[in-house]
């Protein structure tokens, strides 16, 4: 009875880990956009695909500012 409750406490766990690496399989496009603080006018970077860890650590980068620079990404 104890091999079967391990068993099904296992299964569970790993049904979990395997639902819980899902977000890291989001994709998106993303792209760096410099914003002049004096003039607002914009300056767009390439696009590019970022996947998972590199996802979320771009959406978690705060604005840069720099001189009258504002460096931030933008993701679709």
């Amino acid at each position: 009875m104890k091999k079967k409750i391990l068993y099904g406490a296992a299964l569970l766990l790993l049904a979990w880990a395997a639902q819980s690496c899902e977000a890291l399989g989001d994709c998106k496009f993303c792209r760096m956009v410099m914003t002049d603080t004096v003039t607002g006018d914009k300056t767009y970077g390439n696009e590019t695909e970022y996947c998972g860890a590199e996802l979320v650590a771009i959406k978690a980068t705060p604005p840069v500012t720099t001189g009258q620079t504002t460096t931030t990404w933008e993701c679709r």
